[in-house]
């Protein structure tokens, strides 16, 4: 069964269409991390990203979802979806654990979503747009090749992850904070079996649920749109309090601003590693990058920083025009911010 964590039924929210966009979907993945553990998992089904029990009936569709041309130029007037999550581990698990009654049923939530709204007129779209911001960014690059395999060629079909480039880093400890949560994840939820063949033939199931070793399985023009110094990574992978017992990186991580010099060569060093790993990826013509030199994490979504008088930019471009540019071809798309602190658009995220 297609279910949330706890047995209830997971849900979208819909947007229809109207004018020359009714003939195109974009549907976005929500995110919102993963669990994994049998205690994470059991702890989520008591909130909105394990059961739909806590869900809102509706929220505010902003930013990429927004139906105002002011506010989403490209895709206002398409039929938007946001796909909620409550699996626990991206839409890619495949199994459960009867003694704790949890449900890990990503896969199947995600085909169930596809084929209703293929039946709701998803399936005579001309265009369509598979994104996802966070665990729904990384959810968009796993499912992106199957998303465009609905489609006749005749499809203009494209995905876009936003905040989803999740690295296989080494935290401030010298340990692999985000590898063994990742693990986790994959071996309780087997999501190994709806990772790529071609990746697993060459890699271990935990690397292939990591982007960097992902996107060149992925065959569907793929774009990247990511904080160079992703908040969350910074929080949770490079400097979570579990690497860090002794509170060094107590205000750097909150705030970037308070970073002494070694921490910001640090955050230097794993922008590097960002920019090297999406090298390949970027040579391929059909492929798009925005990786702007902020301290951010999903920039899709928030109207601020979508498309607004004073949104981030590169090369006094807005993410939502690039985003556009790429889709529709308008210009190949490559954007690269130079390194921290040069950047004075960001809108970056400070953490009381």
């Amino acid at each position: 069964m297609p279910v949330c964590l706890d047995g209830t039924l997971p849900g979208y929210h819909l947007d229809p269409g109207f004018g020359s966009g009714s003939n195109s979907w974009l549907v976005h993945l929500e995110g919102g991390g993963w669990c994994n553990t049998i205690r994470n998992c059991v702890y989520r089904k008591n909130t909105r990203r394990g059961s739909s029990n806590y869900m809102e009936s509706q929220i505010p569709f902003t930013g990429i979802l927004s139906n105002k041309a002011e506010e989403n130029p490209d895709f206002f007037n398409w039929n938007r979806v946001k796909l909620r999550y409550c699996d626990g581990a991206s839409f890619s698990g495949d199994s459960e654990n009867e003694s704790a009654q949890l449900q890990f049923r990503g896969q199947k939530i995600w085909l169930a979503a596809m084929e209703e709204l293929m039946s709701k007129g998803m399936q005579t779209a001309d265009q369509a747009l598979l994104s996802g911001c966070s665990a729904g960014g990384l959810a968009s690059i796993i499912h992106c090749d199957e998303f465009q395999s609905l489609f006749p060629n005749s499809s203009k079909v494209k995905c876009l992850s936003d905040g989803g480039f999740f690295l296989d880093a080494i935290d401030v400890s010298g340990g692999r904070t985000l590898r063994n949560m990742f693990e986790g994840v994959v071996q309780l939820q087997e999501v190994q079996k709806n990772l790529p063949k071609s990746c697993l033939d060459q890699l271990d199931p935990t690397s292939c649920f990591f982007p960097q070793n992902l996107v060149k399985h992925i065959e569907t023009p793929l774009f990247l749109l990511n904080a160079a110094y992703d908040a969350w990574q910074v929080q949770a992978s490079l400097a979570p309090p579990s690497a860090d017992p002794l509170g060094s990186w107590n205000d750097c991580r909150s705030n970037h601003a308070t970073c002494n010099s070694s921490q910001i060569q640090f955050l230097q060093d794993f922008r590097n590693q960002m920019l090297n790993d999406v090298k390949n990826f970027s040579k391929s013509s059909q492929t798009g990058l925005f990786i702007n030199s902020c301290f951010a994490h999903c920039q899709s979504e928030r109207q601020e920083t979508w498309f607004a008088d004073d949104s981030p930019l590169i090369e006094d471009k807005p993410i939502a025009v690039a985003v556009g540019d790429w889709y529709f071809e308008r210009e190949a798309v490559k954007a690269i911010d130079c390194a921290y602190p040069c950047d004075n658009s960001c809108h970056n995220l400070v953490f009381k």
